[in-house]
């Protein structure tokens, strides 16, 4: 399928790990200009050696940025700019969760929650808008989660934020048509990590595969397609948003959560 990107720079935030890797590898793989960055100077390095001797001909920037530190992020946009050309997709991926109910979550998770899930979004757009403007497909694709729609008890302050960071994304759709900007979200699931991988290698009963042991996982949880999801599979339906393929859908959240949702 041709995604009508070749030649186009596409940035991802926290890209040199999971989703935002995988979304880098699909873009590359289309022929798109890719920066990225993400906090951690090593394993930036690392993702962008791996990019590069599986794509040798493309062009990969990698910079070390926080995406909570505006000015790092407004240096990490005129980088880009200078390196490979104005930005004409920007993907805000970076991003984590707080585990803790009510009784467990200090007023400090409340606020961090709420501003990594909005200045997370916030600081990187405000840093690529000028770019965006002046591209003839911008878009604004942003990774969120079902919390938003389907808040769990034991992740309260992260379900809010994730609310919140819907409301904005929709309210931001409706601001930026007008410059020609569109702006849509995934919802996502329970997806495959580093983390459950750490999980599964501390397993009590050692003589369960990866795909019993995950699949036991999904059906505790009740996820109908008795699995969790890839991070290819996430990277596919940003891709998909982010790409002139989209060229009518601004506004939209597009659900990657395996059927776990209880919503219309």
């Amino acid at each position: 399928m041709n995604y009508q990107i070749e030649g186009r720079v596409a940035v991802v935030t926290g890209g040199s790990s999971g989703i935002g890797f995988a979304t880098l590898r699909l873009l590359l793989a289309e022929g798109a200009k890719v920066a990225f960055c993400g906090r951690d100077t090593e394993r930036l390095s690392a993702a962008a050696e791996t990019l590069r001797a599986e794509f040798p001909a493309a062009a990969v920037f990698a910079c070390r940025c926080d995406v909570l530190n505006a000015q790092e992020v407004q240096d990490f946009a005129g980088r880009v700019e200078r390196e490979l050309g104005p930005a004409d997709m920007l993907i805000n991926n970076a991003g984590q969760g707080y585990v803790a109910t009510l009784e467990q979550t200090p007023d400090s998770a409340w606020l961090h929650e709420a501003q990594l899930k909005l200045f997370g979004v916030l600081n990187p757009l405000n840093a690529f808008l000028p770019q965006l403007r002046r591209s003839d497909r911008g878009s604004v694709t942003c990774v969120n989660s079902l919390l938003a729609l389907q808040p769990e008890e034991h992740m309260i302050a992260t379900s809010a934020a994730r609310a919140a960071l819907l409301n904005m994304t929709l309210n931001l759709s409706k601001t930026l048509v007008e410059q020609g900007i569109r702006v849509n979200s995934i919802l996502l699931g329970m997806v495959e990590s580093g983390q459950w991988r750490r999980r599964f290698e501390q397993r009590d009963d050692r003589s369960q595969s990866w795909e019993t042991w995950i699949a036991g996982i999904a059906q505790k949880r009740g996820i109908p397609m008795g699995r969790l999801g890839k991070p290819e599979e996430a990277a596919q339906a940003l891709l998909f948003l982010a790409s002139p393929l989209a060229s009518f859908t601004t506004g939209a959240t597009l659900d990657v959560s395996g059927g776990f949702s209880r919503h219309l």
